[in-house]
């Protein structure tokens, strides 16, 4: 049986969807293209004050990535939403010209429209990253980005999420008018499509026994790693947890030793360095530490803009992230306990 295959030899969903993104991410920048431009027009003409992120999950983790890349790019601050405040609190927003950036697979979660219409009521311009069509999400914003990653079967979402991160560089590209950054977009297709073919299988050895994991990025990089911590849980059944290189520094690195397992993602911007920094300090606690980095690294990465770097390490990552489901006897398209779409309130 080959790595990433199921028992009848087939590719598991996963793979398959996550083999799906070059294509998808393809689809979706070209279908966008000019709302992704109006967009970044109304928000120069009309700057706003913050931005407000409003998702959960693997879409609250591209809501990290946004973060970072508008803070660098623009300056505007960018915080999550708990969207229990509205959901669960009833309590108004101030109102104030903010951008509320809504990132949905389904776009139907009762919590997620509950605060979204808190930000829109308080006078936010709405733009909403979904992936499934006519949903109430679109209909409480005021511009929709269909992600155009097409049909998930399997519970774990990866080309929705490729879709996501690449749909944030875009708008932040078209706002900033960034054109270095805008470029490189138009090879990420491409680049996915070599992220995807590249070898990670020392991590499924290194990892299939693990028991404990500590996830390492910053920067840009740090919302792959909440990712990647997310579908070590959900599809291997391994407890890992996403750290900041600079935060596991604050109390978190006192428990790494002999025992322990990290996945540091790296890169080529400053961030990165304090990344390669605590790798080499936790292996050398005895840790078993992997590095994704395209300057060199246990695990091959491809060298991009800084921002592009991050989508082209968790392509690489879910194609082992079905492979090591498999080895520790785990089906990743149906976890336990768990269904593809989630509806808290």
């Amino acid at each position: 049986m080959t790595p990433n295959a199921a028992s009848d030899g087939r590719q598991t969903l996963m793979e398959q969807e996550a083999g799906e993104a070059a294509a998808a991410v393809a689809r979706m920048l070209e279908a966008n293209r000019d709302a992704v431009a109006a967009i970044g027009r109304h928000l120069r003409a009309s700057p706003p004050a913050a931005v407000v992120t409003c998702a959960r999950g693997s879409s609250d983790h591209a809501a990290t990535y946004a973060k970072y890349l508008i803070e660098t790019m623009t300056g505007t601050p960018t915080a999550s939403a708990a969207l229990s405040i509205a959901s669960l609190y009833d309590a108004p927003a101030v109102a104030g010209n903010r951008l509320c950036l809504a990132i949905s697979q389904s776009g139907k979660s009762p919590d997620l429209l509950a605060a979204v219409e808190q930000q829109r009521d308080a006078g936010a311009f709405v733009v909403a990253l979904v992936n499934a069509h006519d949903t109430p999400l679109a209909k409480l914003s005021d511009v929709v980005i269909p992600l155009s990653a097409g049909i998930e079967r399997s519970v774990a979402a990866t080309k929705s999420y490729i879709c996501s991160l690449a749909a944030i560089a875009a708008l932040v590209a078209a706002w900033a008018e960034d054109a270095t950054l805008e470029d490189a977009l138009t090879t990420l297709p491409a680049q996915l499509a070599e992220a995807f073919a590249l070898d990670w299988s020392p991590a499924v050895a290194a990892y299939r026994g693990a028991t404990n994991l500590f996830v390492l990025g910053r920067g840009y990089g740090l919302g792959v790693a909440q990712e990647a911590a997310l579908k070590f849980k959900e599809t291997s059944g391994l407890h890992a947890e996403s750290f900041s290189a600079a935060e596991v520094r604050h109390g978190p690195m006192a428990i790494v030793g002999d025992a322990f397992h990290i996945l540091a993602f790296g890169g080529s911007d400053r961030a990165a360095v304090s990344v390669r920094e605590a790798a080499t300090e936790f292996r050398g606690r005895g840790a078993t530490v992997l590095l994704a980095d395209p300057g060199g690294g246990d695990l091959p990465a491809i060298a991009a803009h800084p921002a592009i770097e991050p989508i082209l390490l968790i392509q690489s990552f879910y194609r082992m992230a079905s492979a090591l489901a498999l080895a520790r006897g785990h089906n990743p398209d149906s976890p336990p306990h768990l269904n593809k779409v989630t509806e808290t309130l």
